[in-house]
């Protein structure tokens, strides 16, 4: 197989109701305090991965957890992964500290992020 690698899944987003009682379920899960803590969006770090808490699925209306694979040039993977069948959910935009993040679908329908760091 030719294209851009991917580098690994380092980040997971999970849509929550209710921000305050996700916050403490993952706090006591991971063993951690989040990172980053805020009234829309609440992250921990732990091992090496990001796990992250959207309330309300947050604009891109997430409907269940989606997962990130890091890539180094997410405009060229997106390219790749939508030549081999994929859709465009959210297309490639930063999400502040220059991070770009983008979501796809897969032919059933599966949501797959993309994240680049630069």
């Amino acid at each position: 197989m030719t294209g851009t690698s991917s580098q690994e899944i380092k980040t997971v987003l999970h849509p929550v109701s209710d921000l305050a009682k996700a916050k403490a379920v993952y706090a006591a899960l991971l063993g951690v305090a989040p990172q980053t803590d805020s009234s829309y969006y609440v992250g921990f770090e732990v091992g090496g991965q990001h796990i992250g808490l959207v309330p309300g699925g947050g604009p891109q209306g997430m409907t269940s957890p989606v997962a990130y694979w890091h890539v180094l040039d997410i405009e060229a993977k997106l390219a790749e992964v939508i030549a081999a069948g994929a859709t465009v959910k959210e297309a490639a935009h930063d999400v502040g500290g220059g991070r770009l993040v983008a979501t796809v679908t897969d032919p059933d329908g599966n949501v797959l992020g993309l994240l680049q760091d630069r």
